[in-house]
């Protein structure tokens, strides 16, 4: 049953941790999703599947899904795609308009799993501030639902510092949706930006964006990647000194960029120019 409901506000969903499952919880949990996932076929190593064996937080019955990257399930909880942002919806909020595949992201998740048992495997993060789960969710027949989602042109990845896992998975099927211009890769309306023309670039947005690096600047210990010569009106990427250390951990050098053609994916700003701040490794790709 399909029904109309507000929706809770997109951005910055999954800051807040939620309380931790008691450790009989997690057992009970582990157990039922290899009961779930034994109904694989022997053959069923499918590209949807999910990356690695990992002990269920809960497995329900998918009751109502409510947009591309949301569902409601049995007992009233509902939860969030995580590391997966669909096309939005208006959900009743009648200023704001459906963007384009939205309706087909919704259907297409739909049906995956409304009226089906699933397996939810919560985030770093669990819990996001509306009180939504955030879980990677797994079919009985072993379908990674974000794998199958991103593969088929319906979501972009939109990982976050605190829930990180299986980005680069994820970002794979991404890579490949958008090679054959699936779904809403099709659309001018997501297509990647070029930060060489920062007019493009849309403010207040989720946007992935595509250039080569001009130039690299750390002032106060906050580092700004540039896209071109005029800061007061270029592309800029920022990260802030408190999150630095999390770019210290891998292989990527901020400050090694300069002339680096690099993807770049998050919210967008304007500080003079467009602007946008990331927080994880994963939000900038090296391309070259």
């Amino acid at each position: 049953m399909r029904t109309t409901r507000p929706a809770p506000a997109r951005g910055g969903g999954e800051r807040r941790a939620g309380p931790a499952g008691a450790p009989p919880r997690r057992r009970r949990g582990s157990i039922a999703v290899r009961a779930v996932l034994s109904l694989l076929p022997a053959a069923a190593a499918v590209a949807q599947e999910f990356p690695e064996p990992a002990p269920a937080t809960r497995v329900a019955r998918v009751v109502e899904v409510i947009d591309g990257d949301t569902i409601a399930l049995e007992g009233g909880a509902e939860a969030r795609l995580v590391g997966v942002m669909a096309p939005g919806l208006s959900l009743g909020r009648g200023w704001v308009a459906d963007e384009p595949f939205a309706l087909e992201a919704r259907d297409a998740l739909e049906a995956l799993v409304l009226g089906r048992t699933v397996a939810l495997v919560a985030g770093e993060t669990p819990v996001d501030r509306h009180g939504r789960m955030l879980a990677h969710v797994v079919t009985g027949d072993g379908v990674w639902v974000q794998g199958r989602m991103l593969r088929s042109g319906l979501a972009r990845v939109s990982s976050r510092a605190d829930n990180r896992a299986h980005t680069d998975a994820m970002l794979g099927h991404e890579a490949a949706a958008r090679a054959a211009s699936a779904g809403l890769w099709s659309d001018p309306f997501f297509a990647v930006r070029d930060a060489r023309r920062p007019d493009g670039v849309r403010i207040d947005r989720f946007e992935v964006v595509e250039g080569v690096v001009a130039g690299v600047a750390e002032i106060d210990r906050r580092v700004y990647v540039n896209f071109g010569d005029d800061w007061r009106a270029d592309m800029t990427v920022t990260v802030s000194p408190h999150d630095r250390s999390a770019f210290r951990e891998g292989p990527l050098d901020l400050l090694a960029l300069e002339g680096v053609r690099v993807r770049v994916r998050g919210w967008t700003g304007r500080y003079n120019g467009p602007m946008m701040e990331i927080d994880h490794p994963e939000a900038i790709e090296v391309l070259e």
